[in-house]
């Protein structure tokens, strides 16, 4: 049923919005981020905001408002005026709405989909000081020593939560969580050997793996990412038909009018399509898309479904 509403309120949103007479924008757009500066929801805003700054003759703006699970920031963005002058960066706990069962939003009703800008694997990394150097040798040593193996993620219901528990339903282990304000802490706390383990999105693991301060295992996704050739997928480490992708897109308030979509949604795709712009995201280990607010729609809506069957499958609790 939510699946449909997402799908009933972008049409509605496009076909009933009321018309503006005024030039838009005639003042600064804010981007709103769930999560503090260094992981992967910033990392994929920021330079899209100055393409955007060029190109609307406004001021694209980043704000980072994070706190649990990016919650906080949506719940800003759904209660903010339709007017095209707040948009939020979501990442894919925007489709996890069952893992937040008292929500001062709903995920269906009050967003439109705007734009899905790009699709990333995380990595999974270990502090060094931990004695592995592979996918298998990390699930022995979480059998071998159970409630002993942390990981950090990025808060409760990110992906980078329920990247580490489908791991650990497939592979039939269980590893102790600590969820922290965003992938950017979460990282800092692997890095400083607070935790021992945790899946992070590219952009954030990828310095610190080149610097010797974590140790990568394996990548989310079905094949390899371009940024860490030399890492294999978690697939090929030995679990078949793994798979946990993070992505990260543009919402609106519902009701946002559809000229004001109209210029948004042709600035973005535009953007998106520059090659300058797709090596900048493709470097840092993201899959530039750019898509509509349609194809977005689609898109979250199979989210929807897949995350939930990945809950019960791994008999997720909200906590």
């Amino acid at each position: 049923m939510q699946a449909r509403t997402i799908a009933l309120a972008a049409v509605v949103g496009f076909a009933c919005g009321p018309v503006h007479a005024q030039k838009f924008p005639v003042k600064p757009v804010r981007i709103i981020i769930g999560f503090q500066p260094g992981g992967g929801s910033d990392t994929a805003a920021r330079p899209l905001a100055q393409k955007l700054t060029d190109v609307l003759g406004e001021s694209v703006i980043i704000e980072n408002r994070p706190g649990a699970s990016g919650n906080i920031a949506a719940a800003l963005v759904a209660k903010a005026p339709a007017d095209g002058y707040t948009i939020f960066m979501a990442n894919s706990t925007i489709a996890i709405p069952t893992m937040y069962p008292k929500l001062p939003f709903d995920v269906a009703k009050d967003f439109m989909p705007l734009s899905l800008i790009a699709i990333g694997p995380s990595v999974l990394m270990v502090h060094p000081s931990l004695p592995v150097r592979n996918v298998p040798q990390l699930i022995a040593l979480a059998k071998a020593k159970p409630g002993q193996v942390t990981y950090a993620s990025g808060g409760l219901g990110n992906t980078t939560h329920l990247a580490m528990e489908l791991l650990g339903s497939m592979a039939g282990t269980k590893m102790v969580h600590v969820p922290y304000k965003g992938g950017g802490p979460a990282v800092v706390a692997l890095i400083s050997g607070e935790v021992s383990s945790g899946f992070a999105s590219i952009p954030s693991g990828l310095p610190q793996i080149k610097a010797g301060r974590v140790r990568a295992l394996g990548v989310s996704i079905a094949k390899r990412s371009s940024a860490l050739p030399d890492v294999p997928t978690i697939q090929e480490a030995g679990l078949r038909g793994y798979y946990a992708a993070s992505w990260y897109g543009m919402l609106l308030p519902a009701n946002t009018p559809k000229d004001v979509v109209d210029v948004l949604s042709r600035a973005i795709v535009a953007q998106m399509q520059a090659p300058d712009m797709r090596e900048k995201l493709a470097v840092q280990g993201f899959e530039p898309v750019g898509g509509t607010p349609q194809e977005f729609t689609r898109f979250i809506r199979e989210e929807m479904v897949r995350w939930e069957q990945v809950i019960r499958s791994a008999q997720i609790k909200p906590e």
